[in-house]
């Protein structure tokens, strides 16, 4: 054996992938068996077993046993590199924003700089032609110039510079202390959009993404202590992560509480199936029906039933057979966030339409749909068909927001118009979006959409604030009131004005400071 860098990888290479490593590239499963947690490409919560002649994935991280795979797709063929390059196309295709401010100074300085000379130029030949009153100490020149100093001061664009920099700062400063991270005025001027679709992955997003028991038949009788000093003897050397969960559950379960420690001999693990052990001169069988039939294990017409009210619930029935005789049933969910359910209503009365595309099968995506009240789920989606349900959405007119946290998910929330990725996902997936929920909370895609609007019509007030300023003072300094009152506008109080005026647009966006989560969380 020798241990290579993954770039020196070629094709029909032969690679030994120990316990808990990642598969360094595509290919196929020529010796050995195991479990192979595919959430990072594939979306599917649960590991995937693997024996020869199984097809593998680069990047996904080997269970519990030794795999022996031979290369087929290395480097940039990869599947993993091609999910990169959906990414770096998805961003290339996205229009840069243009920014309001650059559009209105393109015309907005050289309209002031010809108005002043303009003014200039109408009050001196006025006062040379009329009599209006002005100061014995100015000829016709300085009086006009006075005038003509005045709007090139009071029309400085500075309240229109400020506009948007200062809002966007306080904003994202305030997301940010909210446990929201908003990746600049981009992110915001795409999030403020009136979103309406969002598209949520499964595995992590709408539900925690780690396996648990959530519940625990007995069928014979036996005390629930005994029954879990078994089951957690015979996982105790499972690295599984349902096997994991089911000791996790039986440990939570006798509390702590000093126990016996049991004998085990003979443990075995069978990927696909469960595991087998001696516990106590005992045989003991966790596991699946599979694993059951194998060892003539008899399941009764009530222990079917609770194995397919498992499945409508979207959980996994693990049997456990002692001696040859089935006594309980041990059900393992990756249960739904508890806030999933209240945000999917809210949305709703939002009318703001939800679906769930995940690469989870069918009947886990129907039962957590109807679980958390999406009408519309994809099953079994690969990363461009992700993609591509987001482009037909906004082909037919939607303003599509994706929430998600894997790999699976990054193309798809380069491509939707409002990518959001949840804090504890993949880093390329964190790099694809626009917005990170750092605290793990799917109220926070609420959040951040309200706290993105509230800093957009911050920017429109500071804009229609600073052009209303603009619209009134130049006149004014311009001499249209001199005829018929006499004022007269000076410079030094014109930059005083100006000075007021971009004053008065940072504390509109500081205002932003005191927002306040919407009221239906």
């Amino acid at each position: 054996e020798e241990e290579v860098d993954c770039e020196l990888i070629q094709k029909n290479d032969l690679l030994k992938v120990v316990p808990g490593a990642r598969v360094p590239c595509d290919g196929i499963v020529e010796w050995g068996q195991s479990h192979v947690d595919e959430s990072m490409i594939t979306g599917e919560s649960k590991p995937v077993a693997k024996a020869q002649g199984d097809c593998v994935i680069g990047g996904t991280v080997n269970g519990n046993g030794i795999l022996h795979v031979r290369g087929t797709r290395v480097g940039c063929d990869t599947a993993l590199s091609q999910i990169v390059r959906l990414v770096q196309s998805a961003q290339m295709a996205k229009a840069p924003v243009q920014k309001l401010a650059d559009q209105i100074s393109a015309f907005f300085v050289p309209m002031v700089i010809v108005i002043s000379f303009l003014t200039w130029f109408l009050w001196f030949f006025i006062g040379k032609l009329t009599k209006f009153p002005k100061p014995s100490s100015m000829d016709s020149f300085e009086f006009a110039l006075q005038f003509s100093i005045s709007v090139m001061v009071i029309a400085c664009p500075c309240a229109l510079g400020l506009a948007t920099p200062t809002a966007v700062m306080v904003g994202t400063g305030v997301g940010a202390s909210n446990g929201i991270l908003i990746k600049g005025g981009q992110a915001l001027e795409a999030t403020h959009k009136v979103v309406d679709c969002i598209v949520f992955d499964k595995t992590g997003t709408l539900t925690v993404g780690k396996p648990v028991v959530v519940g625990c038949k007995l069928l014979k009788e036996t005390t629930m202590e005994e029954f879990t000093s078994l089951i957690a003897a015979a996982e105790i050397n499972s690295e599984h992560p349902l096997g994991k969960a089911v000791r996790e559950y039986a440990d939570e379960f006798r509390g702590s509480e000093p126990t016996k420690r049991l004998k085990v001999e003979e443990f075995e693990s069978i990927p696909g199936h469960g595991v087998k052990a001696m516990v106590e001169d005992k045989q003991v069988l966790v596991g699946n029906k599979r694993l059951m039939k194998n060892h003539n294990v008899s399941i009764p017409s009530k222990a079917d039933d609770i194995l397919a009210e498992a499945e409508s619930l979207a959980q996994t029935g693990i049997l456990v057979s002692v001696d040859n005789e089935l006594h309980g049933i041990v059900t393992v969910s990756d249960p739904v966030k508890p806030e999933a359910q209240r945000v999917i209503s809210v949305l709703k009365s939002m009318r703001i339409e939800t679906m769930i595309v995940t690469g989870d099968n069918h009947g886990t995506a129907r039962a957590i749909s109807k679980q958390v009240g999406v009408d519309t789920f994809i099953a079994e989606a690969k990363p461009e068909t992700k993609v591509q349900k987001v482009k037909e959405l906004q082909a037919a007119g939607s303003v599509v927001a994706m929430v998600g946290d894997g790999v699976n998910d990054s193309p798809a929330l380069v491509a939707a118009d409002v990518g959001i990725a949840i804090g504890a996902g993949t880093d390329i997936a964190i790099e694809a979006a626009d917005i990170v929920l750092m605290k793990n909370n799917l109220e926070d895609v609420i959040t951040a959409i309200d706290l993105s609007k509230k800093t957009f019509l911050r920017i429109r007030l500071n804009y229609i604030w600073a052009l209303g300023y603009n619209c009134l003072s130049i006149p004014v300094a311009a001499g249209v009131l001199f005829p018929f009152i006499g004022f007269r506008l000076p410079p030094w109080i014109a930059g005083a004005a100006m000075a007021a005026s971009s004053i008065s647009v940072v504390f509109n966006s500081l205002l932003l400071k005191n927002y306040k989560r919407p009221k239906v969380l």
